[in-house]
């Protein structure tokens, strides 16, 4: 587990990133307010970490990228003309940042997310963080929480989501684990799926890189006949049809009429704690008090997490008050809790935290977002 050590600057916000990843990747930061790390892109090699501070206001996100190939400067793909599997202009295959190492902004989709408001809510005392597939999947992604001196303790079971929808990287099919947390606190998992249905969850017109057709050139029907790659990005409906009813746009810019289709069912199907379509953020943020720093993870151990939907009223009571009560710390340390709640979570019925959050706090936390 992570601990305080990294806070020796009082004035930052430790901010981690690491690639647990067979393959090297190229992390990337995007700075949307306050002062974020200095770069916005940088090279990281299989099973290495890298350190950062941003300010306390820091609010931002992080992608990987991955299959890149620079100029000698760093300021363009190797062969512009040809570029990456992405198109020419670009040297990234997934989440390109037009061509060059050090992003200026938004990446190229699909690319999965881990998005964070440190200071959100009424008084910023309160940090918001989520794993997005809202502009499609590329890797799978982790978020662990790295606690500061003299702040409340949270359970890590509570606070460290991670997304894992990669053929391959999926431990065994099992409700609670203790990967990103300790045995103290088992972590709730997404508890059916395995790699071979993570493998096949994109619907077939959403792959990137949709395998080749075999034989005579005629996909058979149905396509999930075909054996698809183990790295095999999805498309958002939004990103592929950007349509206002797949980007809850226009007159489907209502959650009440924009619910989200096949592609969204899927993703949070295998990811149930992320983001899968732009109204999706009932059972999506995660709501902490601010303090301490954070580590993004890509290729995280284990399984997807079922925490907010296993553990929403805990996170609702963390939301709302900012502490949890004797029996709620309880309540999460408890494998039998965790099954019997998580079966329920599985069934149906996610709670919607932000609604408990705005309820209670008012409209003003919930700004940031």
């Amino acid at each position: 587990m992570l601990t305080s050590d990294l806070f020796n600057d009082t004035h930052a916000v430790p901010i981690r990133i690491t690639n647990s990843c067979a393959d090297t990747i190229w992390p990337a930061v995007a700075t949307q307010h306050g002062r974020g790390p200095g770069l916005g892109g940088f090279e990281l090699g299989g099973g290495k970490t890298r350190d950062f501070n941003v300010s306390f206001d820091w609010q931002g996100r992080v992608w990987g990228r991955t299959n890149c190939t620079f100029n000698a400067n760093d300021t363009g793909p190797a062969d512009p003309s040809r570029g990456s599997a992405a198109g020419p202009g670009t040297a990234c295959a997934t989440g390109d940042c037009f061509g060059v190492r050090d992003c200026a902004g938004g990446g190229q989709v699909p690319s999965t997310l881990a998005e964070f408001t440190l200071q959100g809510g009424v008084g910023g005392k309160q940090t918001f963080y989520d794993i997005s597939l809202v502009d499609g999947y590329n890797l799978p992604v982790g978020i662990v929480y790295i606690p500061a001196p003299n702040t409340t303790f949270i359970p890590p079971n509570l606070v460290n989501p991670s997304c894992i929808a990669t053929d391959g990287w999926l431990a065994p099919p099992s409700r609670i684990g203790a990967t990103y947390t300790n045995r103290s606190y088992p972590m709730p998992y997404e508890p059916r799926q395995d790699n071979a249905a993570v493998g096949r969850w994109c619907p077939w017109p959403l792959q990137r890189f949709p395998p080749a057709k075999p034989g005579d050139g005629v996909y058979p029907y149905p396509d999930d006949g075909v054996e698809r790659p183990p790295f095999n990005p999805c498309m958002s409906a939004c990103v592929a049809t950007n349509s206002d009813e797949d980007c809850c746009r226009g007159s489907h810019n209502d959650p009440n009429v924009c619910r989200g289709g096949l592609y969204a069912a899927n993703a949070k199907r295998v990811c149930p704690d992320a983001y899968s379509f732009a109204y999706d953020d009932q059972t999506s943020t995660f709501i902490i008090p601010s303090g301490g720093g954070w580590e993004v993870v890509f290729c995280p151990a284990g399984r997807s997490t079922n925490i907010l939907s296993t553990f929403g009223t805990q996170m609702q009571h963390l939301a709302a008050s900012g502490n949890l009560t004797r029996q709620m710390l309880e309540d999460v340390a408890s494998e039998d809790y965790i099954r019997s709640h998580s079966s329920a979570a599985v069934r149906g019925g996610h709670v919607s935290l932000r609604a408990l959050a705005a309820f209670t706090l008012g409209l003003g936390l919930l700004t940031a977002l």
